[in-house]
């Protein structure tokens, strides 16, 4: 087998596979016939750990992605490619741009993490080709991540939270719950989640606007230009689509998606000439000041574990912002 990865430090949160663990995981999904010809750890992502795979006998390569050890997952991010894998009938609107699961394994008895292999996409990269397009063809790009957004939370579902559970009946116990959750892992980090248990109380507090949204609908999590793949084409044209393992039932406006689709007054704009704007209310501007602590909890903790001390720092003064519109 020829396996190449990429060097990380033995500390790093993203830890590789041996050969043989990669073999092992080969023969659990295709039969002990099966043979592995390479291996290429793929970047980009900063949670799994994802392999290029090569099969004697196999014309197309497939993708494996291997899940970190359950001890080094954090509360607030707890069995994200079971969540991924639970999430696909759900996510059957954009099936056509997503990768098929050809084989996956819970019960980490062959390597100790969970795992899913994956049929690999055609197409480049967005992070690698959308800046190659000239700057008028983006809004192309970003009127079509409108389109797959609202056809992703047009789904509704049957509770608020995470889709394999566990399921709340309003929407804020879904937020406050998961407030807390982040805040604990803030805390066992040995970092001050003062700010977030106070973000918690707020959004308890306002319970009765957060359950205004009563209709718990599907949640992309992450979804922006890193989770996508380009067709060669005149204008960037979206042809697949990755990594939905932090998928939840909620309120659209909490989507990952829609905080950046607002980010920058640039091109992006265009995403809501496809997704549609909301009417903006006042209550409809307290829940999203909620969404935002949420959203600058958890980059305070991915900051954290890849060691950017700085961006913790700047969290602090993010969330001290939104607490001020709260409280």
């Amino acid at each position: 087998m020829e396996l190449h990865v990429i060097e990380r430090p033995a500390n790093a949160f993203q830890q590789g596979l041996t050969g043989r663990q990669i073999q092992a995981v080969a023969e659990r999904a295709f039969g002990p016939g099966a043979e592995v010809r390479s291996a290429t750890e793929l970047g980009g992502g900063m949670y799994n750990t994802t392999y290029r795979i090569d099969l004697a006998g196999r014309a197309e390569p497939v993708v494996l992605r291997v899940a970190p050890e359950p001890a080094r997952q954090f509360h607030s991010e707890r069995e994200l490619m079971r969540a991924e894998y639970a999430s696909v009938p759900w996510l059957a609107p954009i099936a056509d741009l997503m990768p098929h699961v050809l084989a996956s394994d819970f019960t980490q008895t062959v390597i100790g993490r969970d795992w899913m292999i994956q049929s690999f996409l055609p197409g480049t990269p967005a992070p690698e080709l959308l800046g190659a397009y000239p700057k008028e063809t983006h809004t192309a790009f970003f009127r079509q991540m409108g389109e797959i957004t609202a056809s992703v939370h047009a789904v509704a579902g049957p509770w608020f939270g995470p889709v394999g559970g566990p399921g709340h009946a309003r929407w804020s116990e879904a937020i406050v719950a998961s407030l807390h959750l982040i805040a604990k892992d803030v805390e066992s980090s040995g970092l001050d989640a003062a700010d977030l248990h106070k973000a918690a109380d707020a959004a308890q507090a306002g319970a009765h606007i957060l359950d205004e949204v009563t209709v718990p609908r599907l949640l992309t999590g992450d979804l922006w230009t890193v989770n996508t793949m380009l067709a060669p084409a005149p204008v960037p044209t979206i042809c697949g689509v990755l990594d939905m393992d932090r998928t939840w039932w909620g309120d659209p406006e909490a989507d990952w998606t829609m905080r950046m689709a607002r980010a920058k007054q640039d091109a992006r704009t265009a995403f809501f000439d496809s997704y549609g704007r909301a009417e903006e209310t006042e209550n409809s501007g307290w829940r999203r000041h909620v969404y935002e602590v949420r959203h600058l909890g958890a980059l305070r903790l991915e900051r954290h574990r890849l060691g950017n001390e700085t961006g913790v720092e700047d969290s602090y003064r993010s969330v001290a912002e939104e607490l001020a519109a709260l409280i």
